[in-house]
Formats: C-alpha cells, structure tokens, sequence
C-alpha cells in the first residue's frame, strides 16, 4: 500500500499535469479561432477564382492548359496534410490509417502513387512505413500565409502539368466543429468539369477577357490549383487546434478525477493511520495499568 507521502506527491504531480493542459487547451482554443476567421477570409477569394474559370469553362472557349486535361492515370499524386505536434488525440493517427488501407486498395505497387507530405507527424509515420515520399513541409506555422506554402504548391501543380503523376489528391482533417474532424480526400487535379461546380446564374455571368481567355486561363488555373491547396492546409490548421483542445480538455478532466480518487485515497489512508496511533496509544496505557 502507498504511504501517505507517496499519495501526497502523486496529487501534487497531477495538480501540475493538469495546470499544463489547462494552459494547453486555452491556448488551443485561442488559436482555433484565429484559424477558423483565416478560413471563412480565404473562402470568397477561392469562389471567385472557381467562378470565372467555370465560367470560362461553360462558354465553349478553344482555350486550353494542361490543368484542365485529363489522360490515362499511371501514376497518382496525394498531398497529405497532418501536424508537426503530437497531444492533439487522434488527429494523424486517423487520418494516416484511413489513407494507407486507401491506397493499399487503390494500388498494387508504391510505384503507382507518390506523397507530397506536411507536417512532421505524417512524415515520420509515413517514411517509417516505406512509402514514397516526393515532397515533404516541416514547421509550418500555426497561422499560415500563402507564401508559406507557395513553394510546394507550385512545385505539385508543375508536377501534374509535367506528367510526373496524372491526377492529384489532397488528404487532411475537415473541421466540421472542435469535437469533430472528418478525414477528407478531395480531388484537386484535373480539373476537367469544373463548370459543373458552380450554379448557373454564376456561370453565366458575363467576363471581358484581356488579353485574351488564353492568357488568363494561363495565369488563372495554376492559381486555383494552388489555392485549393491553401485551403485544405487552412482547414487541417483549425482541425488540428480542435483535435487538441479537444484532447487537452480531455486530459484535464481525467486529471481531476484522478485528483478526486487520490485525495479520496490519502483520507482514508491517513484515517487508518490516526486510528492505527490511537489503537497504540490505548493499548499502551491498558499494559501500564
């Protein structure tokens, strides 16, 4: 049985345990709702950006790009989103299990596929499974800037026009609300039948073109490609800051009741204590009269 001492130092050291989540979850929470405004102020930059394409896309125009063309499929691309931080639940675990049986099914070979992986928990858990890994981002800041993953996503969209794959997936965590994160695959390249994406009233509108619709599909689809990418990294983000304050929430209330349980454990220990003196005490002076 545990000494008194013991019980004493296990409360004390969950006291503090629990002071470090607390602090965690707030700081969580904070952070979730920067995330999510950062969200909801890209959103109408990337619904204008898939407007005029699509529109451009339901005028019959001779334009062309690579973006828009779909071939063969001998090779797929999966960019995958996770955190460089673990103490956010089952944030990566899932979504990483969900896309490994995904592409054991989708595939026969690591030839067929490649990863283009963010965030340092992906990685390492990919890499220790063997699997190809093209690209990789590390240390991507809590609030993201589009510089910041302006490189990758380039470089991807370049890929898929280079026919270093044929098609292009995106993985990450969908934050529905901070209890819930739905692992989520969108398909991001080609984009053949994107004006199949967008209301009618929207697609109709009509667009003055200069230079010409050629030039602005060049300079526009690379741009929609990468936004796309943008968005799922600014989703995962708010995902992730969920997931953990989730999981730290979590892990304070499992520190109170433990708490409750020691401190239940430390009464009853130092009452049998007092009554184990008191019974000494009795039978000490019983043997002197």
């Amino acid at each position: 049985m545990a000494s008194l001492r013991d019980i004493k130092n296990r409360i004390t050291s969950t006291k503090k345990t629990k002071q470090i989540t607390r602090a965690m979850q707030m700081v969580a929470a904070s952070k979730l709702n920067r995330a999510q405004e950062k969200a909801q102020a890209f959103n109408p930059y990337a619904e204008k950006i898939k407007e005029v394409v699509a529109s451009m896309a339901a005028s019959g125009t001779d334009a062309t790009h690579p973006l828009l063309e779909e071939r063969p499929v001998k090779k797929t691309g999966y960019i995958v989103i996770t955190s460089d931080t673990g103490l956010a639940g089952g944030y990566n675990s899932t979504l990483i299990r969900r896309l490994t049986n995904t592409l054991n099914e989708r595939h026969n070979s690591k030839d067929e596929y490649a990863l283009i992986v963010i965030g340092r928990i992906g990685r390492d858990l990919l890499k220790g499974r063997g699997l190809p890994i093209i690209q990789e981002m590390i240390q991507v800041q809590d609030q993201p800037e589009f510089s910041d993953i302006k490189s990758l996503a380039s470089t991807t969209v370049d890929m898929f026009a280079d026919q270093v794959f044929d098609e292009l997936y995106i993985w990450h965590n969908h934050f529905v609300n901070p209890l819930t994160q739905v692992p989520t695959e969108n398909k991001v390249l080609p984009l053949a039948g994107l004006e199949e994406e967008v209301d009618n009233e929207k697609s109709n509108a009509s667009y003055i073109y200069e230079p010409n619709e050629q030039a602005i599909l060049d300079q526009l689809l690379p741009q929609y490609a990468e936004s796309l990418i943008f968005g799922a990294l600014l989703d995962g983000k708010a995902s992730e800051f969920g997931a953990r304050m989730t999981a730290m929430s979590a892990a304070t209330d499992n520190a109170n009741s433990m708490i409750d349980d020691l401190t239940l454990s430390y009464n009853r220990a130092r009452q049998a204590a007092i009554t184990q003196e008191i019974t000494e005490i009795v039978g000490g002076a019983a043997a002197l009269e």
